[in-house]
């Protein structure tokens, strides 16, 4: 994995915010932001139940805000930053529109598809393979979706 750069915090950090959204909307905590040249593209959050969509995670409503803004759904150059390890769909998604880099906070050790659990991020078979960087702001990630499933049961 890629050594955390100087403005990854501070994205991640408004990733955090738009993952206090998602909370407060009811939806599991997850806040995505995409930038390219350290402009924001798009933003998103946790939606699924809101929208009674499996496929409303925080990285995709990203991906699509991104795509709308820049007129294609292919993002060269851009980077995505996410509160957690993307999921298998997201990654997915995520080598289909080109992303760049992918920063993330907490780990996902059921079904973190960075590397945690799988790994189709680098995948050698794909034939685009974004830099990945893991534990941005980890501690706090971690502690915003452990506070919330903690407060479920």
């Amino acid at each position: 994995m890629a050594e955390i750069r100087a403005e990854d915090q501070s994205f991640m950090r408004r990733a955090l915010a738009l993952a206090a959204r998602a909370e407060r909307e009811g939806e599991v905590p997850v806040g995505a932001v995409i930038t390219r040249q350290e402009r924001v593209l798009g933003e998103g959050w946790n939606q699924t139940i809101a929208r009674h969509d499996a496929s409303a995670h925080a990285e995709i409503m990203a991906l699509r805000a991104a795509g709308e803004a820049g007129g294609n759904y292919r993002l060269p150059g851009a980077t995505l930053y996410v509160t957690l390890e993307p999921c298998v769909m997201c990654a997915g998604a995520m080598i289909h529109a080109r992303i760049e880099r992918v920063v993330f906070g907490a780990f996902d050790p059921k079904t973190g598809a960075a590397g945690s659990v799988f790994d189709l991020l680098q995948h050698p078979e794909h034939n685009h393979r974004p830099q990945v960087t893991g534990g941005c702001l980890e501690d706090e990630c971690a502690a915003v979706l452990r506070a919330f499933f903690r407060a479920r049961r």
